[in-house]
């Protein structure tokens, strides 16, 4: 399921799950090579996607996969609006037939009739994929009953209103997107208004002529609102729960929020490993910069990284995870899965790589990352991903990749590269040429030639040297 936000998404999303398959959410900013290595390691056989993204699909009709449909926004763009829809919405429909690719429109003509399917709630339901700390992304094996308690416990947990008008702008090929923006709206019965692409002025006259109720933002989506002109002349006030995660909320931002709305940004906290929520904090009493409290059916304890002891109440150690949201494993990876979890006092849990703590109320608290991973805008980059791509580039001998303090993104890309004997290139070539084989977030933002990399006595390249040299230097 390759496709930005979009009534089409929505229905796709449960069409698959009706007729017993699986839901492979895909990153609509992922480029061909990133869209093969999932078709091949998933072993999809159809694609649904948006018709922008056809250049990542047509290549690999055929040879991967066995049948394509293509969605055409603009057919659900039934009146004129004012609002400033982009482009991608009001395109026409473009002919698919010289791809081998069914139209949405002949697909509903088809009138097909759908059999009955005996799905429990531990079939496979939907696998997102993540990247992982050796390069490839992997695939999260999430049943019917992951899927199904994430989207209704934080529900009831946060007494969401089954009246509510949820504005749906994160992506939806996210966890975090399709469990709050989608699904839970659905649970509750409530109206999801639906964003294809984020515009902080759309977002204000949505919220304004919708009387929007709730808003699950990541921080930087919030800043960016905020700091739009003429953001007073908005009517916000039927907003009553605003709510996200991915990153901490910035003291002065959140600062910000109270008087605006008179509410308390509700930070929360999962992975793609949990299908989202797994902390979340309580509405009446919530801690800024905070993770949150288990939800329900959840148990999540600190422990030493290396002993695996639990540890006592504000003593920092990793994050680990119980409940019916967790994953199955890593879709066609026994080992990984095999090293991501442990089991404590008999119980298995995940290992989150996450380091924080709890403190004597159980609120959990997020110190740093166990795992080598940047976190840009709320979208995860692991950098062992971005070095690999970064290798096909034939003036590059040696990468590597660390985040950087972005007072914008929170953190975004650098990349520390060593070229090739007798090979040059420049910053800004080697940027645009990761634009054209990379999603736009992985992108360095910055590059760094030198003559060699730090290397341990094994070989190893010292990546944690040269990213602890680098927040230093930009303190």
């Amino acid at each position: 399921l390759y496709m930005q936000n979009s009534p089409q998404f929505i229905i796709a999303f449960y069409a698959i799950l009706r007729i017993g398959a699986v839901v492979v959410p895909v990153n609509t900013m992922n480029l061909l090579d990133e869209v093969r290595h999932i078709i091949a390691d998933s072993g999809s056989k159809v694609a649904i996607f948006g018709q922008e993204l056809a250049a990542h699909i047509a290549p690999l009709l055929e040879k991967a996969l066995d049948h394509a449909l293509s969605a055409c926004y603009s057919d659900y763009l039934i009146a004129n609006t004012d609002l400033p829809v982009p482009e991608v919405v009001t395109a026409p429909r473009a002919n698919m037939t010289s791809i081998g690719a069914v139209t949405w429109q002949n697909a509903l003509q088809s009138a097909a009739i759908v059999a009955d399917v005996a799905t429990g709630l531990d079939d496979l339901a939907v696998i997102p994929y993540t990247s992982g700390t050796t390069g490839a992304p992997k695939g999260c094996m999430h049943t019917h009953r992951s899927v199904m308690h994430t989207a209704v416990a934080p529900a009831e947990f946060c007494r969401m209103a089954k009246d509510q008008t949820a504005l749906a702008a994160l992506p939806m090929f996210h966890v975090t997107g399709l469990q709050n923006g989608v699904n839970a709206v659905v649970y509750v019965g409530g109206t999801a208004v639906v964003m294809t692409r984020w515009d902080r002025r759309c977002a204000a006259m949505l919220i304004q002529r919708y009387c929007v109720t709730s808003w699950v933002a990541i921080p930087t989506m919030l800043i960016d609102f905020m700091a739009q002109p003429g953001l007073d002349r908005f009517d916000l006030s039927s907003m009553k729960v605003l709510s996200g995660g991915g990153a901490a909320m910035p003291k002065a931002v959140a600062e910000r929020i109270q008087p605006l709305w008179g509410l308390s940004y509700v930070e929360g906290y999962g992975l793609s490993e949990t299908m989202a929520t797994t902390h979340t904090n309580p509405a009446h009493r919530a801690k800024s910069q905070c993770l949150g409290i288990p939800i329900q059916d959840t148990d999540a304890v600190v422990v030493d990284p290396d002993t695996l002891q639990v540890l006592a109440n504000n003593d920092v150690g990793e994050i680990l995870l119980h409940g019916p949201q967790v994953f199955q494993g890593y879709w066609g990876q026994p080992n990984a899965t095999e090293s991501a979890f442990v089991d404590i006092e008999g119980m298995r849990y995940f290992r989150t790589g996450d380091l924080g703590y709890v403190d004597d109320e159980g609120y959990f608290f997020l110190v740093d990352r166990l795992k080598r991973m940047i976190n840009a805008s709320g979208y995860k980059v692991w950098p062992a991903e971005v070095e690999s791509l970064l290798y096909a580039h034939p003036a590059i001998q040696e990468a590597c990749v660390i985040g950087f303090r972005d007072a914008q993104r929170g953190e975004s890309v650098k990349v520390v590269a060593v070229l090739r004997a007798g090979q040059s290139t420049t910053a800004e070539e080697l940027m645009s040429w990761a634009r054209q084989h990379m999603a736009a977030y992985k992108v360095p933002h910055v590059v760094e030639f030198v003559d060699q990399l730090p290397k341990s006595s094994t070989g190893k390249v010292l990546w944690r040297a040269l990213q602890e040299k680098e927040f230093a230097t930009r303190q």
